[in-house]
């Protein structure tokens, strides 16, 4: 696999528009793909509404402006966004076929897949909608306890007795989830052994803290700038401190969605890259972004608590206040977007460590059938967007642990701390 592999750490915009040698072929003969070459005939989309559920959260932005701002409009569909209650409602959804696509958790596409804890479809990743801008927080109540990071966090789980203490999730097989089991063990916590770990949906994680529910949780922006905000909880790592420029949510759809669908599929896919690229470009974009998601029908909060750390602006409520080097990202010329088959083969790793999966997986073979790179490379040329010539990355986490594809089997048995 050596051959495709690519290392992002760092990226800049030269070297990965460099990577694309085939994307400059293609913008000199016109910058579209076969399926965009004309607006009617057997290329147009076999469906013009598109139903693409989302989460309130303030990754769903570039499914949402992709509405708003009407680039949907630019390859011949209307995408509707419908807002849903919970992971576990956007996943039966797709798999009834309620939804057409989502903005959804990565792991919960691959457990889906796999049948990890529920009913088995054959699921696909359009691409990656977005890098970073998850965060771990804790109660305020652990701050009375001296836990106000992980080193001291560790100290008071081992004072008390196994599942004193618990900490939320928002889905089993979810981002959210690994990134909190991840960082748990990696200040030697097992999150399973030392500590409770329990379910709640993002827009409720906030009031559960606020009643007691739980002693820490992981989620998705605004809600731990929320928790802040409502004096409620305090930040004590953010999801790019676990892994600098990490996948998190997706675009995903069933398999045979997009084997019925296929010009409709990248069309979809074009115009949430076009949105991507919009919200990137500058400030103005971000807060107008903001503006937009903050509304009832979206994520149903301040704009203020949406635009610090859309912006990159964060605070951790102990006094702390910092410019985050990796901000919640949306394109970053294309280097986000990318559904990078390592990124796919992590997520599984993982399930594998902390006894998802019962058995090692075909990492890479599950990775390619799920990660549609054939429809993400006809959308990026569709929209002049630059593509990279390996198909994997190499990342290091918090752990020092570098993960780049190769060896998964070894990668995932090799935790200290596992199921």
């Amino acid at each position: 696999m050596d051959q495709n592999r690519i290392s992002t750490s760092g990226v800049s915009r030269r070297d990965f528009v460099r990577a694309s040698g085939a994307l400059g072929v293609a913008a000199a003969i016109g910058g579209l793909a076969p399926g965009f070459a004309r607006a009617a005939g057997s290329d147009a989309p076999e469906k013009r509404e598109i139903r693409v559920g989302f989460i309130p959260l303030t990754d769903c932005a570039s499914v949402v402006m992709a509405a708003v701002k009407k680039f949907d409009e630019k390859y011949g569909i209307k995408i509707i966004p419908s807002k849903e209650a919970s992971w576990a409602a956007v996943r039966d959804k797709l798999v009834s076929g309620e939804l057409d696509a989502a903005h959804v958790l990565y792991g919960l596409v691959y457990g889906v897949h796999l049948g990890v804890g529920g009913a088995k479809k054959d699921m696909a990743v359009l691409m990656t909608i977005n890098n970073n801008g998850q965060g771990i927080s804790m109660s305020s109540q652990m701050k009375e306890k001296g836990a106000v990071d992980g080193p001291s966090l560790k100290k008071v789980v081992a004072a008390s007795a196994p599942g004193t203490y618990t900490f939320a999730q928002t889905f089993p097989t979810g981002t959210h989830a690994m990134w909190l089991y991840y960082w748990l063990a990696a200040h030697d916590i097992d999150p399973f052994r030392d500590v409770k770990a329990i379910v709640v949906p993002p827009p409720q994680m906030v009031a559960n803290a606020r009643v007691g529910n739980m002693h820490g949780f992981c989620v998705g922006e605004p809600w731990n700038q929320r928790a802040i905000i409502d004096q409620v909880g305090f930040s004590v790592a953010t999801s790019q401190d676990v892994w600098p420029d990490h996948p998190e949510k997706v675009l995903g759809t069933s398999a045979d969605w997009v084997a019925k669908h296929p010009n409709a599929a990248r069309a979809l896919t074009a115009a949430v890259l076009d949105a991507s690229r919009w919200i990137d470009a500058s400030d103005a974009h971000r807060k107008e972004t903001a503006q937009v998601i903050a509304a009832r029908s979206y994520v149903n909060t301040d704009v203020g608590v949406i635009e610090g750390r859309i912006l990159g602006d964060y605070e951790d409520g102990l006094g702390k206040e910092w410019k985050d080097a990796n901000p919640m990202r949306f394109f970053n010329d294309g280097a986000v977007n990318f559904p990078w088959l390592s990124d796919g083969m992590w997520f599984l790793t993982q399930h594998r460590r902390w006894g998802l999966l019962d058995a090692e997986p075909d990492y890479l073979g599950v990775a390619r059938a799920i990660n549609r790179i054939d429809v993400y490379r006809d959308a990026a040329t569709a929209a002049k967007v630059a593509l990279p010539v390996g198909e994997l990355r190499s990342s290091t986490l918090i752990d020092g642990v570098v993960w780049d594809g190769s060896a998964p089997e070894k990668y995932a048995g090799g935790f200290k701390v596992k199921a």
